[in-house]
């Protein structure tokens, strides 16, 4: 199946794990035309199909939901064992009166921002010292002394 080169290049795409993207196929396969919005794959057939364990199959739908490639149009109801009906955004929906346009909102997903550097105050002193340590600490330095040809062996009249 083709699929648009501004959705791979999307940061919401390229952050998705493997999970997510493998799952997303899935729901895409499914899709017909015209039944956008009533999408249905349970957490235990997508299991099976994928080969995943439930919770993997669910933390992956929260992550589609949460980056904008799917939406829960419809929870499902466990006593009458019916699962939730998705509408994928990169589609268009059909409803009574037309079509509805692909909302894409995968677009507007943008990565949360991390802290980066310490959390530690501009008016703290600095962990480094600020000048060279005393000749008194460490080991003392000596020079290295040339080494005599007499030290060499046979070699010594070759040189």
């Amino acid at each position: 199946m083709p699929l648009p080169y501004a959705q791979l290049r999307s940061p919401a795409w390229r952050s998705l794990s493997g999970a997510a993207v493998r799952l997303w196929l899935e729901l895409r396969t499914r899709y017909k035309g015209g039944n956008n919005g009533v999408l249905t794959l349970s957490y235990a057939e997508a299991g099976e199909v994928l080969g995943m364990g439930k919770a993997t199959v669910q933390r992956a739908y929260q992550e589609l939901v949460k980056h904008g490639f799917l939406v829960l149009e419809k929870e499902d109801n466990w006593y009458h064992r019916r699962a939730h009906e998705w509408r994928l955004t990169t589609k268009p929906m059909q409803t009574v009166p037309g079509k509805v346009a692909a909302t894409h909102d995968w677009r507007n997903w943008r990565p949360e921002k991390k802290e980066r550097g310490s959390n530690m105050e501009a008016s703290q002193p600095s962990v480094v010292p600020s000048q060279h340590p005393s000749a008194k600490s460490g080991s003392v330095s000596k020079p290295v002394r040339p080494k005599t040809h007499a030290a060499f062996g046979s070699d010594a009249e070759h040189l």
